[in-house]
C-alpha cells in the first residue's frame, strides 16, 4: 500500500469518525457557545473544515504555512449553520483526499521547510496532526451536545 493510499485512508477515517460523533447535533444548536468568547458548534466545524485546508496547502505549497490566526478566524467566526459549515468539511475531507492520493511516496516524504509548524517533518505528518486536531474538536463538540442532554454517538462504530 502506498504512502498516498494510506493517508487518504486516514482522512476517511477520521471524516467518519467525526461525522459519527457529530451528527447528532441539530442545525438548533448552531449558534450554540458554551460561553462567552467560545467557538459556537458551527464555527467549530468551519475550523475543522479550515484547519483541514489549512494543513494541506502548507504542506504543499512554496510559502509554507499561512500564519494569519486572525483572518482564518474572521472567516469561521461568519459561519451561522452547521449545515454551511459540515458541507465546507465534506469538502475538505475530499479536496485533501484528491491531494494527497495524487503525491507520490517521494512527495510525502519530502521534509517541510524548518519553521514552527512541524518544521523538518515530513509531509505525510500533517496526517497525524489533522487525525488528532479533528479529534480535539469532535470530543469538544461532544460535550456540547451533552450540555444539551444529547447523548453523542460512539465514533468508531455503530452501537
Amino acid at each position: 500500500m502506498s504512502l498516498a493510499q494510506q493517508a487518504v485512508g486516514e482522512l476517511a477515517a477520521g471524516q467518519e469518525y467525526f461525522n459519527r460523533s457529530t451528527r447528532n447535533l441539530p442545525e438548533s444548536l448552531s449558534g450554540f457557545a458554551p460561553a462567552v468568547g467560545m467557538m459556537t458548534a458551527a464555527q467549530m466545524v468551519a475550523h475543522v473544515a479550515q484547519t483541514l485546508d489549512w494543513f494541506v496547502e502548507g504542506a504543499f505549497r512554496a510559502e509554507g504555512f499561512d500564519m494569519d490566526f486572525e483572518a482564518a478566524a474572521k472567516e469561521t467566526n461568519g459561519y451561522d449553520s452547521l449545515t454551511a459549515a459540515r458541507e465546507w468539511f465534506e469538502k475538505a475531507v475530499a479536496e485533501a483526499s484528491a491531494t494527497l492520493g495524487s503525491k507520490s511516496d517521494a512527495e510525502l516524504l519530502e521534509l517541510l521547510p524548518p519553521g514552527p509548524i512541524m518544521g523538518g517533518m515530513p509531509r505525510m505528518a500533517i496526517i497525524g496532526a489533522i487525525t488528532d486536531h479533528t479529534a480535539h474538536h469532535r470530543g469538544a463538540l461532544s460535550v456540547y451536545a451533552r450540555l444539551h442532554g444529547i447523548v453523542p454517538p460512539m465514533p468508531y462504530m455503530e452501537m
